[in-house]
C-alpha cells in the first residue's frame, strides 16, 4: 500500500471542478474531475499520465472505455462511513480488470486500510489526523483471509493443499494472539 504525501504527490489536479484544464502538454500527471475528463478527453493525446478522480455516486464501469487511458483512478470517502468507494474499486479490480493505480482520497482512516486492500485499492491518502505508522501496522494485522478478494482471487478452499494449509495454520495461530 502506498500512502500519498499531498506535498510530494506526482499527480495535480487542473484547477476546481470547472476551472481551465491546462494544456496537455503542459502537465504530466493530471488529476482531473470526471467533468473535466469528458470534457477533453476526444483530444486528449494517448499515452499522457492522466488520473480521474471520482464521486463515490459514480456508476463507475461508465468509465470502462476511458480505462486504458488512465493510470490513475481516486476514489472518495466523502466520510469514513460511507464505503460506496470500496464497491466501485472492487468492481474496477475484478470485474473491468483495471491495473492501474486505485487511490483512496477523503475521509480515509487507519481502521479502513485491511478492507481498502482488500477490495483493490494500493494507494491511500489518509485523513490528516491519521498516522501513517499506524497505518502501517493496520495493514499487518490480518495476514490472510478464507474469503477471495480483489488481491487473492481464489478462495482457501481452491487453492493448492499445501497453501491452503499454511495460510489456515497462520489463521489460526494468528486467532489465539
Amino acid at each position: 500500500m502506498k500512502f500519498i504525501d499531498t506535498h510530494h504527490d506526482a499527480w495535480h489536479t487542473a484547477g476546481g471542478e470547472d476551472g481551465p484544464i491546462p494544456h496537455p502538454a503542459a502537465k504530466e500527471g493530471l488529476l482531473l474531475t470526471l467533468e473535466q475528463w469528458h470534457a477533453v478527453r476526444e483530444t486528449w493525446p494517448a499515452g499522457l499520465r492522466t488520473g480521474v478522480t471520482l464521486a463515490n455516486t459514480v456508476d463507475i464501469e461508465t468509465l470502462e472505455a476511458d480505462l486504458p487511458r488512465l493510470s490513475l483512478v481516486a476514489l472518495q470517502f466523502p466520510k469514513w462511513i460511507d464505503g460506496r468507494a470500496y464497491s466501485q474499486a472492487h468492481v474496477l479490480r475484478v470485474r473491468l480488470g483495471y491495473r492501474g493505480e486505485v487511490r483512496a482520497t477523503g475521509d480515509v482512516l487507519v481502521d479502513m486500510l485491511p478492507l481498502l486492500q482488500r477490495t483493490g485499492f494500493d494507494a491511500v491518502q489518509l485523513r490528516r489526523d491519521q498516522s501513517v505508522d499506524a497505518a502501517e501496522r493496520a495493514l499487518g494485522f490480518f495476514a490472510g483471509h478464507y474469503q477471495r478478494d480483489a488481491l487473492e482471487r481464489r478462495p482457501l478452499f481452491a487453492r493448492p493443499a499445501e497453501e491452503a494449509m499454511r495460510e489456515a495454520e497462520f489463521l489460526q495461530e494468528g486467532a489465539s494472539i
